[in-house]
């Protein structure tokens, strides 16, 4: 799907609508986006392999922006500029180009894209969907 203006810029969050959470990479510029790939995100995985990545390793990926969102809509969301100052852009995409290809942990409540984009854009490990805490 298209995104709605504003157009990515390098640096920027990227929050994907899935059907039952949200996804979140971070815009490299040229199509672009990083994100991790934990099993729910492996193309074909359905609603089973949401339930099986509470607690597993995911892979840091860099993939065309079109090809990850697929048929679901998606926006720039830097949701948390006012509240904390964005690193440089070019910092935000020197970090993440530096983790592609490495395995990292997962959780859906504590380490999952959400806190990764956070961390890489705002040095601060963040994540405001808490769809599975008590």
């Amino acid at each position: 799907m298209r995104a709605t203006v504003p157009e990515p810029q390098p640096g920027d969050l990227i929050e994907i609508f899935r059907p039952l959470y949200r996804h979140w990479a971070i815009y490299v510029g040229d199509g672009y986006v990083i994100h991790l790939a934990p099993p729910s995100e492996i193309a074909g995985a359905g609603v089973a392999s949401v339930m099986s990545a509470l607690t597993d390793k995911a892979i840091v990926k860099k993939d065309r922006l079109c090809d990850v969102a697929g048929r679901d809509l998606y926006r720039v969301n830097n949701k948390h500029d006012g509240k904390y100052p964005p690193l440089p852009a070019n910092k935000i995409v020197q970090q993440a180009e530096e983790l592609v290809g490495q395995e990292v942990l997962y959780k859906l409540t504590s380490d999952n894209c959400e806190h990764f984009v956070n961390k890489l854009r705002y040095g601060v490990s963040r994540c405001d969907q808490h769809l599975l805490e008590n």
